[in-house]
């Protein structure tokens, strides 16, 4: 997942993707470093949406 690539890029913090997304900062710290792999398709979107990309570049 490219999730900090693309959350470096918009200059925004692990706890200002974590309140947008509804979820915890440590939550984000996983998924960045790949201790968690599966989060669920809503959490995906909402990702995708604060990140201002598609779910499938998210994941690609």
């Amino acid at each position: 997942m490219k999730l900090k690539r693309l959350r470096e890029q918009l200059g925004m913090s692990q706890a200002v993707l974590a309140k947008r997304v509804k979820v915890t900062q440590p939550y984000i710290t996983m998924l960045e470093s790949g201790a968690f792999r599966n989060p669920t398709l809503d959490v995906l979107q909402r990702l995708a949406k604060a990140l201002k990309v598609s779910v499938g570049e998210l994941v690609e």
